[in-house]
């Protein structure tokens, strides 16, 4: 696992990183949104700059093409570092150009949303959408270092924070009542930055432990997947119908749908469905689905990265961290979890 520092100025962090080693050369990769408002904060004089459009869209071979042949052109080499500083499409695509670089090049990253905090910078998961599938090609690579700094969330607006606090309920729901509870509580509209450090500190660790015990998810580490078999699939219908969805909305929709499946199949605690789909409703609203769109949503579900042969496999809990790993569900369960995500009980 990569080491992690949470710290009120990256900049200082970074610069006592590089103090201790000796790369040849140093990229810094943004994209068009972390260039114009975080670059400024980092001493990025000794660094070449690659820009890559901003949005999970341009995730891709085009952009991925982009940052290899800047890194050609700009003579690096296999002791060469590259710095991801932005959200997780960033640290994400970055990540996976530097693994895959003459083999693999060391890479740090900056994560600039809370999105990108709590999920995407952690845990070695690296990769690109393609064909219209949200993270189909990638690799497991950890970062040499990961330093947060929540002051780069006051750049963002409110969809942004509530994106990332979507996985950060995902993981209260991987880990104690307590915590789920602290979630619910915390006013996420008006954050206070030194609160959510801390909260968001804890949060990580939820990951940081599954992750430590199933680094290249073959068991534990499954559990992360709660509310994404369906939100992956969510996001990449919204993608393909030219109407993108933020991935954290996708996964509050995803965890709803689950955690409905959850309560039928493996009777989730009722009261605590309730208090949940009541917060991601009130704070993520509805997507805009109708019955034509589930054959669609059943074949994405179907290119789940979870799923053995053509069985759609999700990540379900019996409580509050009582995680259920390779559970199954008919088509008509999963329809009936679509409806309750469009119709609620």
């Amino acid at each position: 696992m990569q080491p992690i520092t949470f710290t009120n100025n990256a900049a200082q962090e970074l610069s006592g990183i590089l103090a201790t080693q000796s790369y040849d050369r140093l990229f810094i990769l943004c994209d068009t949104n972390t260039e114009r408002h975080c670059l400024p904060q980092i001493p990025s004089t000794q660094c070449s700059t690659i820009t890559i459009p901003a949005g999970d869209t341009h995730k891709n071979l085009d952009s991925l093409a982009h940052v290899w042949q800047t890194l050609v052109e700009g003579k690096a080499t296999r002791h060469t570092l590259l710095i991801n500083l932005g959200g997780g499409m960033v640290t994400d695509l970055g990540g996976f150009a530097a693994g895959t670089f003459k083999r693999g090049i060391p890479f740090i990253n900056i994560p600039t949303t809370l999105l990108a905090m709590v999920d995407a910078s952690v845990g070695g998961k690296t990769g690109i959408n393609f064909f219209g599938l949200k993270n189909e090609i990638g690799i497991f690579r950890n970062a040499e270092h990961v330093i947060i700094d929540t002051n780069f969330l006051q750049t963002l607006d409110s969809n942004n924070i509530l994106s990332g606090y979507a996985e950060m309920l995902k993981h209260t729901l991987l880990s104690t009542t307590e915590e789920w509870a602290e979630l619910l509580n915390y006013d996420i509209l008006e954050p206070d930055l030194n609160q959510l450090s801390r909260i968001l500190c804890k949060n990580v660790k939820v990951k940081e432990r599954i992750v430590l015990e199933d680094p290249t998810e073959h068991g534990l580490r499954k559990a992360l997947n709660l509310g994404h078999t369906t939100g992956h699939a969510l996001e990449s219908f919204a993608m393909q119908q030219g109407k993108p969805v933020l991935h954290g909305y996708a996964v509050a929709w995803g965890i709803i749908c689950e955690l409905y499946l959850s309560a039928v199949k493996l009777s989730f605690p009722t009261d605590k469905l309730r208090q949940t789909v009541s917060y991601i409703r009130h704070h993520y609203g509805t997507p805009s689905l109708e019955c034509k769109h589930y054959d669609r949503l059943l074949a994405l579900m179907a290119h789940d990265k979870k799923n053995i042969g053509d069985t759609i496999n999700f990540s379900l809990l019996a409580d509050i961290g009582d995680l259920r790993l390779n559970q199954t569900a008919t088509r008509n369960e999963i329809c009936e979890a679509l409806d309750f995500l469009r119709e609620g009980l």
